[in-house]
């Protein structure tokens, strides 16, 4: 894979690109790419530490794998492109923000601009096959993606995770809760939105804690 990522990160993560584990993922997904449609496009697999070097990161939201419909998956969890119709899980992101922040819904889905303020958006697995949800899971992505969230425990403090629904908490083993803040919600989801995430206030908590820190708040 030709990789494009910021160097911060492509230092950082020197160990896993060098890994056995990472090699033969790399030969599966490459035989994917030459045999079915896979998104996001290859030079997006990266594409969300490239957006967000971790010089600059102030956020983490993990998501799960990339959206598998036609033009959605652009290498940010949970983003789309400009003038692609909102999936339901980002409308109900955004109508939290709405509820908690006023601001109001945007015209795009595109969350390039979160990630360019330093949130990381992160998805477990970050290839998928179309129209097969978790069709790469278990190939070593979860691998790789964990080493992530343990590197950016280890070297970083004073960092936002938010993780929503159990697939994403399961990745907080790492994380030093006195010197970071861990947000945890529910999924937003259609099927579980309503069981804890509306209402979350993640958004106003995450921002209040970054200026009390001494940090710019994310225009959410």
């Amino acid at each position: 894979m030709n990789v494009r990522i910021a160097e911060d990160w492509k230092a950082l993560l020197a160990d896993e690109f060098g890994a056995d584990y990472f090699a033969a993922l790399t030969e599966f997904v490459r035989s994917e790419y030459a045999s079915h449609t896979i998104y996001p496009r290859g030079g997006n697999i990266f594409r969300a530490f490239d957006k967000c070097p971790l010089d600059s990161l102030k956020v983490v939201i993990i998501g799960q794998d990339p959206y598998h419909g036609p033009g959605q998956a652009n290498g940010l969890c949970f983003s789309v492109g400009d003038g692609v119709q909102f999936p339901p899980s980002l409308v109900n992101i955004f109508k939290e923000i709405e509820s908690d922040l006023g601001t109001p819904v945007p015209a795009s889905g595109n969350l390039d601009r979160w990630a360019e303020q330093g949130v990381l958006l992160l998805n477990s697995v970050l290839t998928v096959r179309a129209g097969v949800a978790a069709s790469h899971a278990g190939r070593g992505w979860e691998r790789f993606t964990d080493a992530v969230v343990k590197a950016i425990a280890k070297h970083r403090q004073g960092v936002v995770y938010m993780l929503w629904g159990s697939y994403a908490q399961k990745k907080a083993a790492e994380i030093d809760t006195s010197k970071n803040l861990v947000l945890k919600a529910v999924h937003p989801s259609p099927l579980s939105a309503y069981r804890g995430f509306f209402g979350c206030r993640h958004f106003s908590k995450a921002n209040e804690y970054l200026q009390n820190i001494g940090k710019t708040p994310i225009i959410w």
